[in-house]
């Protein structure tokens, strides 16, 4: 009967640990769900950030594409006038001949 008795007082000291496991097995899984809840918040706040600055940089982009296009044609106006003033120039000094 003692090795009756032993047997279940270990038995009952093995489920009382598989017990304590499980519980805390458990806590960890509650954790680990709501890390992965924050994480998953997170990730979106970002992706959602990533994209509006992208956007910010595909406008400044085009802002910037658009402001060098008005220089570039500023540029033509230019040389046209020197252009056509070394016409005139070269027309007065064909006339003067």
């Amino acid at each position: 009967m003692a090795d009756l008795s032993v047997i279940v007082s270990e038995i009952e000291l093995k489920l009382r640990r598989l017990i304590d496991a499980k519980n805390e097995l458990s806590i960890e899984k509650q954790r680990l769900t709501e890390e992965n809840i924050a994480l998953e918040q997170e990730n979106r706040a970002l992706r959602q950030s990533v994209e509006e600055l992208q956007n910010k940089i595909n406008k400044s982009t085009i802002v910037n594409a658009l402001d060098n296009e008005g220089e570039i044609e500023e540029g033509r106006k230019l040389i046209k006038e020197l252009v056509k003033e070394i016409d005139r120039c070269v027309s007065i000094l064909n006339s003067k001949e």
